[in-house]
C-alpha cells in the first residue's frame, strides 16, 4: 500500500477490514520467485488506560536494519528453538491452549503453543526491558533470560490473550507466520530505570493512543492490528480468553481476513 500514513484514516482502515477481499496484492513489488516459508513469529501488544482511551507500546526498529527499517511497530520476534522448553509461573489458559493448537502450522502442541507466547515476553524483555511475569525464582540458565534471573521474575503466561494472527504474503523473501498476543500493561512485573531499555534494534520506545499510531510510519498489517484493537477493547473490554481473533493471509492474489 503506498497511501501515506499520515493521510490515511481509521474509516479507511476499517474499510479494508469489512471488505478484505477488494484489496488487490497484484501490484506489491515482488522480492522472490520462489515459495519462502514462513518463520513464526511473536509479537505482544501491551495495553494501558481504559478502553475508551487506550494506549499501546510501540517503538521505532533501527533504520539500518533490512526489515521493515523506520517502521513503529510493537515488540517481537521469531520463534527460537529453546523457547518451548522455558519455565514458567503458571500455564496457557485452556482456551488460549486449544485455539493456537486449533491453527498451528505443521505438528500441533501444548509446547509449540506455549512456545508463541514465551517468545514474546522474550522479545519484548529484549526490545524494552520490560519484563511481564510475577516475582520468583526463575531457574533457567541463558543469555537471552539473563534479565530474568537478575530480577527475579517468573514469565507468566496465563494473562496472555490471542489478539491476532498475520502471515507475509507470497513472493517475498521475508516472510512471517506472526502470532499477536494482548495483555494489559498490569502484567509487567519489572521496568528498568528510565522506563525502557531500548535495544540496538528497536529505539523510541513510547505509550502511543493507537489514534496517533496510525499516522505514524506503520506499516498497513501494523495499522490494521492498532484498528482491531480499538474494536476489540470496545467490544470485549475484559480481553476475554474466548473472544474471535481475526486472521490475516493472502489466497490467490487477495487479502483475506477469516476468524479462529
Amino acid at each position: 500500500m503506498t497511501t501515506d500514513p499520515a493521510k490515511i484514516s481509521i474509516d479507511q482502515i476499517e474499510a479494508m477490514i469489512a471488505n478484505p477481499t477488494k484489496r488487490d496484492l497484484k501490484g506489491r513489488v515482488r522480492e522472490n520467485t520462489g515459495y519462502v516459508k514462513p518463520r513464526n513469529a511473536a509479537t505482544i501488544i501491551l495495553v494501558d488506560g481504559p478502553p475508551d482511551d487506550p494506549k499501546v507500546l510501540m517503538g521505532k526498529r533501527n533504520k539500518a536494519l533490512k526489515f521493515m527499517p523506520g517502521a513503529l511497530v510493537f515488540p517481537g520476534g521469531s520463534i527460537d528453538r529453546n523457547d518451548g522448553s522455558v519455565p514458567s509461573n503458571d500455564s496457557l489458559s485452556p482456551q488460549t491452549d486449544v485455539r493456537l493448537q486449533s491453527n498451528m502450522r505443521g505438528k500441533s502442541t501444548t509446547r509449540g503453543a506455549r512456545a508463541l507466547a514465551i517468545a514474546a515476553i522474550r522479545e519484548t524483555a529484549e526490545e524494552s526491558g520490560l519484563l511481564l511475569g510475577e516475582a520468583g525464582k526463575f531457574n533457567y540458565s541463558h543469555p537471552d533470560w539473563e534479565l530474568f534471573q537478575q530480577n527475579n521474575i517468573v514469565p507468566s503466561l496465563s494473562g496472555i490473550r490471542l489478539f491476532a494472527r498475520a502471515v507475509t504474503p507470497p513472493d517475498l523473501a521475508r516472510r512471517f507466520d506472526t502470532w499477536f498476543f494482548v495483555v494489559r500493561k498490569s502484567a509487567i512485573a519489572h521496568t528498568p530505570k528510565g522506563g525502557f531499555a531500548p535495544s540496538g534494534e528497536l529505539e523510541e520506545l513510547q505509550w502511543i493512543s493507537p489514534h496517533k499510531a496510525v499516522s505514524e510510519n506503520t506499516r498497513e498489517i501494523t495499522r490494521i492490528m492498532l484498528v482491531e484493537l480499538l474494536n476489540r477493547l470496545r467490544e470485549d473490554p475484559d480481553l476475554s480468553d474466548d473472544y474471535p481473533s481475526p486472521y490475516y493471509h493472502a489466497i490467490r492474489g487477495k487479502f483475506q481476513r477469516s476468524v479462529i
